[in-house]
């Protein structure tokens, strides 16, 4: 090669080694990368009037090489034939110098090697606390990455809120792992009648089947006012359940055994086939919830009226009377009862007739009050030429003693068996057995002052005694 092409040559890769273009960062224009400094704000030095290009930039982080120290060449010579030493060892030289960089390249890459992997540290620990699990809420899944380290930190994140009746497994403080899955179950009111027992009571089961299940609640056999398919929303659902039992009936005589899930008694005994005619009825309310191993009796019921007229006893109404001595009772107006009409119910139940039942009464006739006068006045003891007889002794002939005494006839009455005529003749009152033994004395003794011992004589002679 001619002297004027090698240096040609030279030239060439001269202004390539100053001006080679590198690949510009991610989003600025290749004029803007030509133009700006390098990488890191780095400052470039010179060396031996070489000027890096970007290019040398984009090897950070590749293996650097020192190269080992170098003997200084001794002076070239012109050879003309061409040997080393010449102009063409001169260029090798060069090139030489400049693949190795020399000290101040191994001090600029250095800092950025150390960047790099500070930076590829930092991700290893991103990558590590990433992770991967799997999300159902309500039914609905979803795989997503997390970095939480427990179940409540990745539902906070998810924004998925969780209340007392809510079902979340694992538990909310359970620590999460790649590959873990965490489930949501969201509760939901049911009012649920069962077999007549209305409460509320709460599931995480999406469908009525499922909550029966949950709940514990056989439905085999059993009425149910949902489909076991029907959904269950977040708001709830009202459910009855009756489930099936077993009803024993004993009517005419005879005893049968039902499953049924009926309602009501009532429904229970048409499903058994037993009528109700008339009167007839059950031993519990027909009307009432039928329950496991109830036994219910069918009375057969037969029965009439009957009307009676029935008595209303009356009143006594009595007043004082000062002019009638102390325990003198007058009857001024006799009473009388009054009547009342009243309807009975007269049942036979299977067979056997019942006490009678008052149903109607009406009054007939009202009773009549009786009016008495009682006497205050003071009793005189005393009648002159009557005191010293033996008066007790007369009285216990006459009555045994009796003040309320009355002969078999009823003419007669008191201790001293005085007839009506002769006690109101001696200013009596009423009937004389009605009188105080004190008053009945003391006619005794005014009668004996008029006539002697004549009016008891059979008894007479004891007032001697």
């Amino acid at each position: 090669m001619s002297n004027s092409q090698g240096s040609h040559r030279a030239a060439r890769g001269g202004h390539r080694a100053g001006t080679a273009t590198a690949t510009p960062p991610y989003g600025v224009a290749t004029g803007a990368a030509e133009a700006s400094m390098p990488p890191f704000g780095s400052r470039v030095p010179r060396y031996d009037g070489f000027t890096p290009s970007y290019a040398d930039h984009e090897t950070l982080g590749a293996p650097v090489s020192i190269p080992e120290p170098r003997e200084p060449l001794p002076p070239r010579q012109e050879r003309q034939d061409g040997a080393p030493g010449g102009r063409a060892g001169a260029r090798r030289a060069a090139r030489r110098r400049k693949s190795s960089g020399g000290p101040d390249a191994l001090r600029r890459l250095l800092p950025q090697a150390l960047v790099v992997a500070f930076l590829a540290g930092g991700t290893s620990a991103f990558v590590v606390s990433d992770k991967a699990v799997r999300l159902t809420v309500d039914g609905v899944p979803r795989t997503m990455h997390t970095f939480a380290d427990s179940v409540d930190e990745l539902l906070a994140d998810e924004h998925v809120p969780v209340g007392a009746h809510d079902l979340v497994a694992p538990g909310p403080a359970a620590g999460l792992a790649g590959g873990d899955e965490v489930v949501v179950r969201y509760g939901r009111p049911v009012q649920l009648t069962l077999d007549g027992q209305r409460r509320q009571v709460w599931t995480t089961a999406r469908t009525v089947d499922g909550a029966l299940r949950q709940l514990g609640v056989r439905a085999e056999g059993a009425y149910l006012s949902a489909s076991r398919s029907s959904e269950i929303g977040r708001a709830g659902l009202t459910l009855e359940v009756r489930t099936e039992r077993s009803v024993t009936f004993l009517a005419d005589g005879r005893e049968s055994t039902l499953r049924t899930n009926a309602a009501t008694v009532a429904e229970a005994l048409q499903e058994a086939g037993i009528s109700l005619q008339g009167q007839d009825t059950t031993s519990v309310t027909p009307f009432s919830f039928p329950h496991d191993g109830q036994t219910v009796t069918v009375m057969r019921i037969s029965g009439t009226k009957e009307v009676r007229e029935e008595p209303i006893p009356f009143t006594v109404e009595k007043t004082k009377d000062d002019t009638l001595f102390a325990g003198t009772q007058v009857v001024v107006r006799q009473g009388e009862k009054g009547a009342r009409r009243v309807t009975y119910a007269l049942r036979t139940v299977n067979g056997v007739k019942q006490r009678p039942k008052k149903i109607d009464s009406e009054i007939v006739r009202e009773p009549v009050t009786q009016q008495v006068k009682v006497g205050t006045k003071a009793l005189p003891t005393s009648v002159g030429g009557a005191d010293h007889l033996n008066w007790s002794g007369l009285a216990h002939c006459e009555s045994g003693g009796r003040p309320g005494a009355l002969d078999p006839s009823g003419t007669y009455g008191g201790l001293y068996q005085f007839d009506a005529g002769t006690w109101h003749a001696l200013g009596g009152s009423g009937r004389p057995e009605q009188a105080p033994a004190g008053e009945q004395t003391f006619r005794a003794k005014k009668l004996f002052v008029s006539r002697g011992a004549s009016p008891w004589p059979h008894c007479g002679r004891r007032l001697y005694r």
